[in-house]
């Protein structure tokens, strides 16, 4: 069951809706609990009609990025769109998709932001903490912090107040990079390198592509009723 101190309402205003991510926030993991190994990873991804929410989520094997399951769940829209409370709006349709699951992944793609938030609980984090699973924040612009230059070539640290935050992640010489953040119970290195795997001559992770692909499918077929 999904706690329900967690899950958005109507009722809820934007000052408590700042104090639960203050408070979620600090029940973020941000080590490993993952299995030694990875056997089946999911992207998350959300589509919208006018009203309606279409949560989507892929399971693909971890090794070969071949797609062993997809779900959709079409929700009535909950909540306004309002930067950084993103989750709010889009938890609500992705737990149904995640609940319909005939397997469960070892770890979450999750289209939005993790800890690089400016109450440190984005959409893969506060996904993460409801689902009690490793989730990844994967987004493709920066929200929070300020990205610093290194040394290090493919990858540059998204840092806030001189903690590190997050990573944007430059996979291609002219590409614009992703934003990867810790989502829940993953460190950043491991987050980094699941991320990397996963992308395979596309910008976006697979998982997260096939999410997509399915929530737009979902999505034409609705708007065809």
């Amino acid at each position: 069951m999904v706690p329900s101190k967690l899950v958005f309402t109507s009722g809820l205003t934007s000052e408590k809706a700042k104090n639960l991510q203050k408070s979620l926030s600090k029940k973020v993991i941000c080590r490993d609990q993952l299995p030694r190994q990875i056997k089946l990873v999911g992207g998350v991804d959300v589509a919208y009609t006018d009203e309606l929410a279409v949560g989507s989520v892929a399971i693909l094997e971890y090794e070969t990025l071949k797609v062993v399951e997809t779900k959709t769940s079409c929700q009535p829209i909950e909540a306004p769109y309002v930067p950084t409370f993103l989750s709010f709006r889009e938890i609500p349709p992705v737990v149904s998709a995640v609940r319909s699951l005939s397997v469960k992944p070892d770890v979450f793609l999750v289209d939005g932001h993790g800890v690089a938030h400016p109450r440190g609980l984005g959409f893969a984090s506060h996904l993460g903490l409801i689902l009690d699973a490793a989730t990844i924040g994967v987004a493709k612009n920066l929200l929070f912090g300020e990205i610093r230059e290194t040394e290090v070539e493919d990858w540059k640290p998204i840092v806030y107040s001189d903690a590190t935050i997050g990573a944007a992640l430059y996979m291609k010489t002219g590409v614009k990079p992703i934003f990867i953040s810790i989502g829940h119970k993953i460190s950043l290195e491991t987050a980094i390198k699941i991320v990397k795997h996963c992308l395979v001559g596309h910008r976006i992770p697979e998982p997260i592509r096939e999410a997509h692909k399915s929530a737009i499918e979902t999505k034409q077929t609705r708007l065809h009723y």
